[in-house]
């Protein structure tokens, strides 16, 4: 999960930083109208109105010209009741005003992220990875042609790890997408991937990764 914080206030950058990356998200930072107009594709944006070579509401109208479903937050000192609607009307999904909480924040994003996932384009009916084979619809695995019973946690882990076959899956995103939150008891992703190793018979398959998460290989 990739997020751009487009942000010129140094020490307001550091803190957001530390805790979007504590996380588990990618951070790729713009101090300028320029450069965030210029960034990789990203996520979500978390979107300053107040830049130094222009104003913010260029980049989020720009931004969502570009990608309807992409989840963009307005996080500024501006709280005057115009500047949210513009703000909003200008193609932002939310709008935080400066000075806020870091959990506050945490939870917007976790919420326009439920949002983003509901809304945007639809994951692949089907995914065939290796000897693995995952059939969204009808929610149905098999590997080698052969099918695998996996409990409905299980299932929403896999789905999610195979939606990017090869790639690192933070462990924070997995938790967003099966549990619908960041936070859960210490072991309990832990727990479910073990089982899941077991049934898949290819432990292999899903490998971790120390302090980030799991990956998905071809076994």
């Amino acid at each position: 999960m990739r997020i751009l914080l487009v942000e010129d206030d140094h020490r307001v950058t550091a803190a957001m930083i530390s805790m979007l990356e504590r996380r588990g998200y990618q951070v790729e930072h713009a101090a300028t109208v320029a450069a965030a107009l210029a960034a990789a594709p990203c996520d979500l944006v978390l979107l300053d109105l107040n830049l130094p070579d222009g104003d913010g509401m260029e980049v989020c109208r720009a931004l969502r010209e570009r990608n309807e479903h992409l989840g963009i937050i307005a996080v500024t000192a501006r709280g005057e009741e115009r500047d949210r609607v513009v703000g909003l009307r200008s193609g932002a999904d939310d709008y935080v005003v400066k000075p806020f909480s870091m959990v506050e924040l945490q939870a917007r994003i976790e919420a326009l992220l439920r949002r983003t996932a509901r809304t945007g384009p639809p994951a692949r009916e089907i995914v065939e990875f290796g000897p693995l084979r995952i059939d969204y619809s009808a929610r149905t695995v098999e590997v080698d042609g052969e099918p695998v019973t996996l409990t409905r946690k299980e299932f929403d882990i896999l789905a999610s790890l195979a939606r990017q076959p090869g790639v690192v899956v933070p462990r924070e995103r997995i938790l967003l997408d099966v549990w619908r939150t960041t936070w859960s008891g210490k072991h309990t992703l832990e727990v479910h991937v073990g089982s899941l190793r077991a049934k898949l018979g290819r432990p292999q398959m899903v490998q971790a990764v120390r302090g980030v998460g799991y990956c998905l290989r071809a076994g």
